[in-house]
């Protein structure tokens, strides 16, 4: 069941960039020759006006295949025949769709919570005693962290939700904080979330308030943000080489992590949770890494775009056609090395 989730999910985010491409292209008139959902041989499929629609075999992409992409002709409706502005919207709408799905995947998340978080620092951990007495035992609070404080940033990182705030702690025990407190930001340095009677990470609590549309929505689009920063701060961190280019993923290791989320969690609501944050994380991923100036994604071809706009006529079809073929073919390389690694991954057991 988790493996059948895992495509649902995964063909949900393709088809809704896929679509953010065709309902784009539609609106602009250029003519659409196919919209398909999945790769490789056809499944089936139907032909309605001048559009054909399918469903192929592989659920690990998909297209929206328009006249004119990569040569030139005299249909007035071809992709290339179209203004420049209205090009630039169709190659930008399958990334703005992705966005779109991930703040929709947080909100229903949030509204799933019973409130809403902030950033106010709510309490810290603390062990009482029989006389009613208690020692509080957090080191946030050592280091002059208070009641009522609101977490501003952490290592110079504008903390938005507690994406950003987990974020944190899983890449150090100590940071430096920026609070608000009376309206005023004072900064600590060196501080220590250690919780003494737990001996965790976490030593304090957060301020919930209640459910309006205004909360919901107020959070939801701090935490889409928060996670689409974690996206970019991840691709830093795998260009600077703090993590192996062993550590890449590819569909099977996306479908995998979707199972093995579909199978955590003690209750329904928490497998919901979880999968919810798991679609979020992805479409925006995917989001981003279709903008990506790189040959063959939607940022290439924006790219040759931004090109036409200074040089005030394009690059030659042909020519700019061979720079995405490369592009894909590399693409593609990296596709099936990635895929290597989690079949070795698989194999592996980790």
């Amino acid at each position: 069941m988790g493996y059948i989730i895992a495509i649902i999910i995964f063909g949900l985010i393709v088809t809704i960039h896929e679509f953010g491409h065709f309902i784009c292209a539609k609106l602009s008139g250029v003519r659409v020759l196919e919209f398909a959902v999945g790769m490789g041989p056809r499944l089936f499929g139907f032909t309605k006006g001048e559009t054909q629609y399918s469903l192929r075999l592989l659920p690990i992409g998909g297209y929206c295949a328009m006249e004119g992409e990569d040569e030139s002709g005299s249909d007035p409706r071809s992709f290339r025949n179209q203004k420049l502005w209205k090009r630039m919207i169709v190659l930008v709408a399958g990334a703005m769709m992705n966005f779109i799905l991930g703040l929709v995947a947080v909100s229903v998340m949030t509204c799933m919570s019973d409130s809403v978080p902030t950033m106010k620092i709510r309490g810290f951990s603390y062990e009482g005693f029989e006389d009613g007495t208690f020692e509080y035992m957090s080191g946030s609070y050592d280091a002059g962290l208070r009641h009522g404080d609101i977490i501003v940033e952490m290592d110079g990182m504008k903390i938005l939700s507690t994406t950003d705030i987990g974020y944190m702690f899983s890449q150090s025990s100590e940071h430096d904080v920026t609070v608000l407190r009376d309206g005023e930001e004072i900064e600590f340095e060196n501080v220590s979330f250690y919780n003494k009677v737990s001996g965790g990470t976490i030593d304090f609590g957060l301020e919930y308030v209640k459910k309006t549309p205004a909360s919901v929505l107020g959070y939801s689009v701090k935490d889409s943000v928060a996670i689409g920063r974690l996206v970019w701060v991840s691709l830093r961190d795998l260009v600077t080489g703090k993590y192996k280019v062993e550590e890449l993923s590819g569909p099977v290791g996306v479908v995998t992590t979707i199972n093995e989320t579909a199978n955590q969690g003690e209750t329904a609501r928490e497998k919901v949770d979880s999968l919810l944050y798991l679609t979020a994380l992805l479409t925006i991923n995917i989001g981003f890494m279709n903008l990506l100036p790189i040959p063959g994604l939607d940022g290439g071809r924006l790219l040759f775009c931004l090109i036409e706009l200074v040089r005030r006529k394009p690059v030659k079809p042909e020519h700019e056609g061979i720079v995405h073929l490369v592009g894909i073919v590399l693409l593609f390389g990296l596709m099936i090395f990635a895929t290597y690694n989690d079949i070795i991954r698989l194999v592996k057991g980790g």
